[in-house]
This record gives structure tokens, sequence and C-alpha cells, in this order.
């Protein structure tokens, strides 16, 4: 980033912002790193060693929280680079709940803080904290305070101001509100061990006893027809079905950047897809409600003549979702929900593709070098990879979650690279091997494609990162795709 441009930013800071900008920075940069920095031009630098101003994303996210967007014009013409992130905005919403309070917190109210933890804390950390983010440093160094942990500050902070404590309690996780908080519902648990489940696409799938499911039809005792049928998805019409690409470009907002490069994989989809028999749809630019709306409207389309679904949304994301241009959220079950056998009866029983170019986080990968497996572990190995995933379908109904598959560009809290001439990097992967698989002589399944993607993907440095993707289905057979 250009150096000008940051010494003007530097200027126009105090050494409170300065301080604040430390503190958001401590989930990225070591905090050895950050003690003794007076300016910002010190935070700079380290936050250059750590990659993180590659573009303006980062900095521009550190000037919003602490309102200083009136220094957001420097940043404005300031050039891209080759590869970026589909991240949403990068700061942790921890360390981001925590400035707020500190932002809202009086000098009486911080007294009042001091005062409360003074059993908790030392004598020397109660006087050394002359603000509520040197307190909440100190709380964190001492293990009473951390993203997984926010049960003493929230007990704290509700003994003299409820709008700060309720600040708090919602970052809460629904599992430790149900647990400590007697002022919270507990419909968590009835959803979680009493009513029938709704089951999504994760990594675990949950398993229920039989005598824990009530039922007032009685058991079909049939066996399923499905059972002695091919263990292949038929791909027999011409066209298979249909290939949706939401190609979220431009973004208008302050929060999130235009993401070019995103052309060219919509382009190698198109080319991919139609091979291999599909009608693509390509929907440009979609707001979060237009995406939710043109899924639902797809999903009540008879699906009678086609084989099969294929869903590719490139855009910006955080964990567990995407991002419509209007930088509102899309859950990837709201992506999912419309096709299910329970809404989409004539999709039952055939495979559901989800391909999602989008960061799951902010957090970035490394690497490591792994230990090379004993004998005795690789054959471990191999009976894991078992088809134990694969539950029995009773009668002839289908799990209303059955026969998806959600291939996600990195893994959750982690970013995907996206290069800004080329393309992603996931979805120009997933292109090639698929086109290698289509053209082989060997029947290998969507599932093989996939874990060579991992491999290739997974092999490479990205701006000093690495990126993992990965696959989650309920797929019930093998999925053989060929160019027709």
């Amino acid at each position: 980033m250009d150096r000008l441009k940051l010494s003007r930013i530097d200027e126009e800071l105090d050494s409170s912002e300065v301080a604040a900008l430390c503190f958001l920075c401590l989930d990225v940069v070591n905090k050895k790193r950050l003690e003794g920095i007076k300016d910002a031009k010190g935070l700079f630098l380290r936050l250059e060693e750590k990659g993180l101003l590659e573009n303006s994303l980062f900095l521009s996210q550190l000037l919003q929280t602490i309102r200083r967007t009136d220094l957001l014009s420097y940043l404005e013409t300031d050039s891209r680079q080759p590869e970026e992130t589909d991240a949403s905005p990068t700061l942790s919403s921890y360390r981001v709940m925590l400035y707020n309070i500190y932002d809202d917190m009086t000098r009486e109210n911080l007294e009042k803080l001091k005062f409360l933890l003074s059993s908790k804390l030392n004598k020397r950390q109660i006087e050394a904290s002359d603000t509520a983010l040197d307190l909440f440093i100190k709380m964190e160094k001492t293990g009473l305070l951390s993203d997984t942990n926010l049960l003493e500050l929230h007990g704290a902070l509700q003994e003299f101001d409820q709008q700060l404590a309720l600040t708090v309690q919602n970052q809460i996780t629904p599992q430790d509100q149900t647990r400590v908080l007697p002022q919270v519902s507990m419909d968590y648990q009835s959803v979680n061990n009493r009513s029938q489940p709704s089951l999504s696409i994760s990594e675990t799938w949950p398993s229920y006893d039989q005598d824990r499911i009530n039922c007032d039809a009685e058991p079909n005792e049939e066996p399923s027809s499905l059972s002695d049928e091919s263990e292949y998805y038929t791909l027999k019409h011409n066209p298979r079905g249909l290939c949706v690409v939401i190609n979220n470009e431009k973004f208008p907002g302050l929060q999130l950047k235009n993401r070019p490069g995103t052309q060219e994989d919509a382009k190698a989809l198109r080319s991919v897809f139609t091979r291999l028999g599909f009608t693509l749809v390509l929907l440009n630019d979609m707001t979060a409600d237009a995406m939710r709306q043109e899924l639902n409207n797809l999903g009540r389309n008879n699906f009678i003549d086609h084989d099969a679904l294929v869903v590719c949304v490139l855009s910006h994301g955080e964990k567990g979702c995407v991002f419509g241009i209007d930088e509102q959220e899309v859950s990837l079950r709201e992506l999912t929900e419309p096709f299910t056998s329970k809404r989409a009866c004539t999709l039952a029983g055939k495979p559901k593709l989800f391909f999602i170019q989008a960061c799951q986080g902010s957090g970035y990968q490394r690497g490591s070098l792994p230990c090379p497996p004993t004998p005795r572990q690789e054959e471990e190995v191999k009976q894991s990879r078992l088809e134990e995933d694969a539950g029995r379908i009773h009668g002839e109904t289908v799990p209303w979650d059955a026969d998806f598959l959600l291939g996600m560009a990195t893994v959750p809290e982690c970013r995907s690279f996206r290069n800004t001439s080329t393309g992603s990097i996931y979805i120009q992967e997933l292109c090639r091997q698929l086109v290698r698989s289509a053209e082989s002589l060997e029947d290998d399944d969507i599932l093989t494609v996939l874990t060579r993607v991992n491999r290739n993907v997974s092999r490479k440095e990205y701006l000093n990162f690495k990126q993992m993707p990965e696959p989650k289905y309920t797929l019930t057979r093998k999925l053989v795709l060929k160019f027709v």
C-alpha cells in the first residue's frame, strides 16, 4: 500500500485511536509485536508483515470500526493486487464487540467494572488499566475473558449497565446462554431433544436412537426397492438439468469491495457445465432478497425431466453465509432449503450440487509438514473411508436433506482467494478437474474429483497463506459426470 497515504492517515490519528487500532489487531498480530507501538506507522509496519495491507480492505475495516470514516478517502484510489480474498469484514466480531463496549463506557462505569473485578485481578493489573481496553487485555491474560468465555464480563456489566450487558449477551453462544442465563428461554433444548430434527448439510450428522423417535404411523417393514438399484445416480436426460450461477461482482457499499476476476469463473462454469449437458442460467449482481426469491421460485419448478441440479454462488462470504451485493447475509441453509425433497418433490433422489466460492471467515491458514503414517495407521485410514455415513433408507421415501453436495471453497473461519485476472483458485481448479474427469476413460465420481481439487488447491500458497476447500455431502450414490 502507498506509504504516503499511510503517513497521512497516521498524522490524523491520536494516541487513543492508535491504542484502539492495536487492540483490534490482537487477533491477527502477536501481542509482543504490538508492544511499544506509539503511532500508526508502527502498526502499519506490523500489518504489512502479516500481509494485511496487500489491499485496503483490512485497514478500511479498522477505520470504520473506530468511527474514522473520514480517512477512507485516502484509500479509494489504492491499487489492487492480483490476488484477493472474498472475505467479509476481517475483524473478529468478538474484538469489535469489546471495542464498542469501551467506546460506550463512561469513566464512572469503568471504575465500577474495575471494582467488581478487583477480587479476580491483582492490584497492579487494576491500577495499570487506564481504559476499558487495558482492562480487557488484563482479563484475557488471566483467562477471565476470551471469544469463548464472556460470562465473567457479562455478569459484571449486568450489575451497572444492562445495555452493555446485552451487547455481550448477543455474542454469547446459545449453548452458554441456556447454561448460565436464567432469563433465556430453553427452546434450544426442545429443538435438540424433543422435536423431530430439521437436518442440515454439515460435516457430522446426529444419530437418533430408534426408541426416541415417535410417530403415529406404523413403520413400513417392507424392504426398500432403492437398495436394489444401481449405486450410481441415473443421468439419462439431455439436457441433464439446470446449472444456476449467481455471480456477484459489483458491491456498491463501503464494507465489501468489487470482485474482479469473478467473470472468469462464470465463463469457466458456463463452458464446463454446458459441455456436461446442463442448461446454464447466469444471474449477475443480486441482492440478498433477490437471491432468496430466485432460488425459492426455482424450487417450485417441475424437475421431473431433470437428472440433477447445480447451483454455483460466487460472492463475498462469512462463516455459514454468503452476501448479496447489498452486503446482507444469505445463510447456506437458505440456499439449499428450497430444493429438499420436502419442498421440491420432483428432485427427490436426484443429486443437487452446490459450489460456493466465498470466504467463510477472516482467518488465514498456514502449512505444516506431515508425519509419515505407520502401516497400521494407513490401514486405519482406509477403514475409516468405508461408506459408514450412508444410512438405511426405509420404504420408498427419501430423507428431506438427502442427495446434496456442498462444495465450499474453504473451511469454516478462513478465507478463499481469487486472482483478479484469471478467477478464483477454487472454481478454476474445480473446472479443470471436472474436465479431466469427463474426458477420462475412468468413471471417477464427483467425490474423487473434489478430492483432487482439495489436493491441488492445498499444495500452493496464496499471498503467503494456504487455502483448504471443504466438500460436505449427503449423497447416497456415486455421481459420474461425462460430456454429452
